[in-house]
Formats: C-alpha cells, structure tokens, sequence
C-alpha cells in the first residue's frame, strides 16, 4: 500500500467520480483506475463500486475511507514536525544558568520564543564550573557560564563583567570610587570553591601575580553568591574581601553590609559565554545558540539591556 494509492481513493471516494478526482489530482483516469485496482487487489476486496451510470462505496470502502483519511493526515502531520525539527523549529533546549545570569538568559529566551513559537526552552541554574560536566554528560544543551570553559566544548564570549571588589562597609577603601589590585594588598582575599567558579579563582590569582602582589588568601572557601547569609556575616565583621563580577553584586542580595567598589586594572574583567557541545547536531540546539548570539551582537545594544535590568532592582 502506497500513499499515493491511498491519495486516489479518498478523491474518487469522495467526489465519488473518477473524472472529478484525476482533475483534482491532475491525474490522468487511466493510471487513477490502475492504482486503485492494484489497492482492491492488495487487500483482497472491493472498495468502490462502478457501473456506467454513478460509482459508490462498498461496506468496506466506507470503512477504508474513514481509515485512509486519518493515515493520510498522520502522515502529513509526522511529515511537518520532521520539516520544523529539521529547520530547528520544534523541540526542547535545556539550558543552564550560571549564577545571577538569569537576565542575561531571559532575554535571549524572549527573543528565541519571539522567532520559535513552538520550541520549549527549559532553564536549571547550574554554577559555571559545573556546566562543563553538564554539557558533556548530556544533561543540558547549552550553558551560559564565566570561564573556564572545557576545551572539548564549542563556546563563544556574549560579553565581558567588570570586576569589583566586594567589602564591608566599614572597610575604608568602602569610600573609594574605584582600586586598583594593588591597593587590596593588605586585605584577606576569599576565593571562590574551584568546584563552583574556577575561571574566577584563576583569574583573581593571576590579576595580583601581575600586580607583584602574594595575595593574603582565607583558609576558608566563600562565595558571595553561593553561600547566602555567610558572606553578609564576614563582610560585616571586616574579615575580608570578595573579588567577583559587577553584575553578581548587582544581583546578590548583600543587605546594608557590603559596598562594591570597581577594580581599574586593565584586564579586571570576566567573559560570559555560551557553551555547546562541538558535536551538536540538533537544529533546534544550534538555532537557540545563534539566536543568543544574534541578542548580543551588537555591544551597545547588550549593554544598554544590561543596564537596564539593573535598574530594575
């Protein structure tokens, strides 16, 4: 049984004519016929009946016209989800979100929802570090994240965070508009766990290797957006500093214990990338990259939504 055969039946079926059908079809009678007998002859019955006068339905073709019809529009309907799975316009993306990226991935959500309706885009915060595991093993799609990213992954820079530093407020470099690594050289340095943020560990300790500056590192492992209110406790008793980027100040809830003082030095910044497997195949994976890449193409305009959304808390 063909499709085509089953196309000629329900047409003659219908119109319950065989001259109205090959027009329909653009078709001539001769090969309608044909194709219709060879379907009778398959099945061992027939499905319509002909005399010179009118053609009717048997008992059995009014069953197989009910059947046919509904083939038919499987078919079609299998047919057209695999075109938008193809054209990367039908599926789901999982996605993960670095700490206080949500803006960042809302707006690209908005925008791939805006030109892919029909795509589910499912989002889980996962610290950056952790996502290259996540990326690999299969458990999410695409990952925006700070570095490092895992060489065997694809990835591209959205945009750059600058670096402040993060004190209590009775600190008194808490009153300065901005420092340079140099002037941190007395204050006790908190670094993030390498489990969580390694790309930020490594980039704060060669930000004071370049400054000629042995950093004055705590024993204990704190992070300002991981570990909640036990960074608001050390930040009011003075105890040390957090070098971390603007915009995790900007969403952390630091309470009245904290002041965030941005760090002039050059290279005082943090890439935030989005992260794919090389090997991605999926269309709908790939689109919702370039619709992330597409968002933050161009650099005034990033920024301008970025500001924006910090405004707005």
């Amino acid at each position: 049984m063909e499709l085509r055969q089953l196309r000629y039946f329900v047409a003659v079926a219908e119109h319950l004519s065989y001259s109205k059908a090959a027009k329909e079809l653009h078709v001539s009678i001769s090969p309608l016929s044909r194709q219709i007998r060879q379907l009778e002859d398959e099945f061992g019955v027939r499905l319509l009946l002909r005399d010179r006068r009118r053609v009717t339905l048997s008992d059995a073709g009014r069953m197989f016209l009910s059947e046919a019809k509904s083939l038919l529009d499987h078919t079609e309907n299998v047919s057209e989800q695999l075109r938008l799975a193809k054209a990367g316009e039908i599926g789901v993306v999982r996605v993960g979100v670095g700490l206080h990226l949500g803006d960042t991935v809302g707006s690209v959500v908005m925008e791939h929802a805006r030109q892919h309706p029909t795509v589910e885009v499912q989002c889980r915060g996962i610290f950056s570090t952790m996502q290259n595991a996540a990326l690999r093993e299969g458990q999410i799609d695409a990952g925006f994240m700070r570095p490092r990213v895992d060489p065997v992954l694809a990835s591209e820079t959205l945009y750059e965070e600058r670096l402040v530093a993060l004190m209590g407020k009775a600190n008194p470099l808490a009153k300065r508009k901005s420092l340079r690594i140099k002037d941190l050289a007395d204050e006790t340095l908190f670094l993030p766990d390498r489990n969580v943020g390694s790309g930020l560990q490594d980039l704060t300790l060669a930000l004071y290797a370049k400054a000629g500056i042995a950093p004055k590192i705590s024993p204990l492992t704190a992070d300002s957006g991981s570990h909640g209110e036990v960074h608001k406790v050390l930040l009011a008793a003075n105890k040390g500093i957090f070098i971390v980027g603007d915009e995790i100040t900007t969403r952390a809830d630091n309470g009245n214990v904290a002041a965030a003082v941005p760090i002039d030095d050059p290279d005082a910044k943090i890439e935030v990338c989005i992260a794919w497997r090389k090997n991605e195949r999926s269309a709908t994976v790939l689109a919702f990259v370039d619709t992330a890449r597409k968002v933050f193409s161009e650099a005034p305009a990033a920024s301008a939504l970025r500001s924006a959304a910090k405004l707005a808390v």
